[in-house]
């Protein structure tokens, strides 16, 4: 992947979300809700304060991440689907 997020922005890419029925059929994404949970792909620098200095990301690259359900924005990188957001759409680093 080639994508380099500007300021304080993220690229996550979702847990698989896909559904199993407990008779064993498979539901579509789409008949599920929008994926909460992911790992952070790629970090912006950071987004400057009043005095120009830039202050970094609190996550990184590798970062087990619970996120807003509307938060983020889909995007489509090589065939494969990926979250776009700010720092603040992440509300907590899962361990």
């Amino acid at each position: 992947m080639n994508l380099k997020p500007l300021s304080n922005h993220i690229v996550v890419e979702p847990e698989d979300m896909q559904k199993v029925t407990k008779s064993g059929i498979v539901l579509p994404e789409t008949a599920g809700e929008k994926p909460t949970q992911g790992t952070i792909v790629a970090v912006g620098p950071g987004k400057r304060n009043e005095k120009g200095e830039i202050v970094p990301l609190s996550v990184s690259v590798g970062n087990k991440v619970l996120f807003k359900k509307y938060g983020p924005d889909e995007i489509e990188v090589e065939g494969k689907k990926y979250l776009i957001g700010d720092e603040d759409d992440v509300l907590a680093i899962i361990e």
